[in-house]
């Protein structure tokens, strides 16, 4: 049975999912920023469990992001868009050089445009997989997104049913699982890129399979302001590294990421009580359209509320 759910319901179910991906993201962007050796129990834990699976899936939801705005907005719109990305990129990228909106801005015009060209659906999907799987071989990292772009692209289309995500998420739990006992004891990296999507795939579809009310709330605001919780959470970890590079056992990554998610959670549910979009969103959707748009809402009840911003991530 497919699932036909309307777009207010599909999107907060994405908002939810990019507020899950941008927490982690911020958890292994901070561990990233500090020494490594000799590795502890967290490090593995880390390594293990989270790096490497929240990008994934913050390049499905690009994907996805780039067929919503295709379906009201011409892909010259789209363009300006990406442009105005990659310079938000460029600025972030002077004090973090860490940054993905650019590889995002420039893959996205690189690969989903030519592609939105295609017949939807099915060749999109076999495109974005042989993708992955060359990405895999050369070495993967950020080569890996434009495939995830496609499958993402190609999903929206597809829109399998809800059915599906409970055997999904056992195959995908399963997989990541023997995938990381094997890397344990190979330390290849192909093991360890393969056994990282599957665990994206893993966190995804559970989210999906457990969203309830309570966490739906927690969630979507935070993924409603995806871009600017993720480049201010940037911001964040290099005010911090002095105390981030001098703390051996590494639990300061810990408490740093958990503080600043909470913080941008209840920031950004108060924000959003009181305005459209976040501050970079807004700054974003101006430049694209090199106009001045409204953001402040009248009311809790304000009539011109938007759908959720399918934006960045």
């Amino acid at each position: 049975m497919v699932v036909h759910l309307g777009p207010v319901t599909r999107i907060r179910e994405l908002d939810a999912l990019r507020g899950f991906a941008v927490g982690g993201i911020m958890l292994v962007n901070t561990w990233q920023h500090t020494p490594h050796e000799p590795k502890n129990g967290l490090d593995w834990t880390i390594e293990a469990l989270f790096q490497s699976r929240f990008y994934p899936i913050f390049s499905l939801l690009f994907g996805i992001s780039f067929m919503l705005f295709l379906r009201g907005n011409s892909r010259w719109a789209l363009l300006s868009r990406l442009f105005w990305l990659f310079c938000i990129g460029l600025v972030q990228h002077t004090f973090y050089e860490g940054e993905v909106l650019t590889d995002y801005a420039f893959y996205g015009a690189a690969v989903l445009l030519p592609a939105s060209f295609l017949a939807p659906g099915v060749p999109v999907l076999l495109l974005g997989v042989v993708a992955i799987a060359w990405a895999l071989q050369v070495g993967g990292g950020p080569l890996l997104i434009p495939g995830l772009f496609l499958v993402g692209m190609a999903l929206w289309e597809l829109r399998p049913s809800r059915p599906l995500l409970l055997p999904g998420f056992a195959v995908a739990a399963v997989a990541t699982g023997l995938l990381t006992s094997a890397w344990a004891m190979t330390n290849e990296w192909l093991v360890y890129s393969v056994a990282a999507l599957a665990g994206a795939a893993a966190y995804a579809l559970g989210l999906l399979l457990a969203l309830r009310p309570w966490t739906s709330a927690v969630l979507e605001p935070l993924g409603k302001m995806a871009l600017t919780n993720y480049v201010s959470g940037t911001a964040v970890i290099v005010l911090a590294m002095p105390l981030l590079e001098t703390d051996s056992t590494r639990w300061s990554v810990v408490g740093l990421a958990l503080a600043t998610v909470a913080v941008q959670v209840v920031l950004s549910r108060w924000w959003l009580t009181r305005f459209r979009y976040g501050p970079i969103e807004w700054l974003w959707r101006c430049l694209t359209w090199f106009r001045l748009v409204p953001n402040r809402l009248e009311s809790g009840r304000d009539h011109n509320r938007p759908l959720p911003d399918p934006g960045v991530p």
